[in-house]
């Protein structure tokens, strides 16, 4: 249940007023969000909000999110307002700890940084979500370097296979992966299927 509370609170954006979730988020995406994409006003603030470095704890302990940096462009194309991009602040990923449960490291859109090898000594990461589309994020050779730096047991790759300009392949990426002798389980998810934890 509570997995399922924070990917609402991060991934399901388009949901926020039926749901009430807080947003997590840093304190610029945050307040793009609410000024330029409608997120409600009231579902924000310093309790759900951090920066890069910081963790915050949720539902009394039992979940915490630390803010993990990201290497890639980060703003939001927005239909009211000014036309165009709007600052969305640094990009980011997030490390979510769930009390007995897995350990969930979502990267965001990123290249490899050297700070990923931190990660992988201080928490263990029991899930890895990673971009492996390469052109706008990592592609799959880099990828495999990041998780070789990580080590999570469970990897599953994404942002790869949406639009032809995304070259990187599960193919290539497994392939890495055995090369890299990474020993993490590759999760081959297709769209819309789900994996329980």
């Amino acid at each position: 249940m509570h997995i399922e509370i924070i990917l609402v609170i991060l991934l399901k954006l388009q949901k926020k007023k039926k749901t009430g979730a807080k947003l997590v988020a840093t304190f610029d995406l945050g307040k793009s969000l609410v000024q330029y994409d409608g997120y409600p006003e009231k579902q924000f603030g310093y309790v759900t909000t951090g920066n890069f470095g910081g963790e915050i704890c949720l539902l009394d302990g039992e979940l915490k999110v630390l803010f993990v940096p990201a290497l890639n462009s980060s703003t939001l194309e927005v239909k009211d307002g000014p036309k165009g991009l709007v600052y969305g602040g640094n990009p980011g990923g997030f490390l979510i700890t769930i009390k007995n449960a897995p350990v969930i490291y979502h990267t965001g859109d990123t290249d490899l940084f050297e700070n990923m090898k931190s990660l992988g000594e201080f928490y263990k990461v029991d899930v890895m979500l990673i971009c492996i589309g390469d052109k706008f994020t990592m592609g799959p050779k880099i990828a495999a370097i990041a998780t070789k730096y990580v080590n999570p047991k469970i990897i599953i790759p994404m942002h790869y296979a949406t639009f032809p300009v995304l070259t990187g392949t599960l193919d290539e990426f497994e392939k890495e992966l055995i090369e890299h002798k990474i020993s993490g389980v590759l999760k081959k998810l297709k769209v819309g299927e789900k994996l329980r934890l």
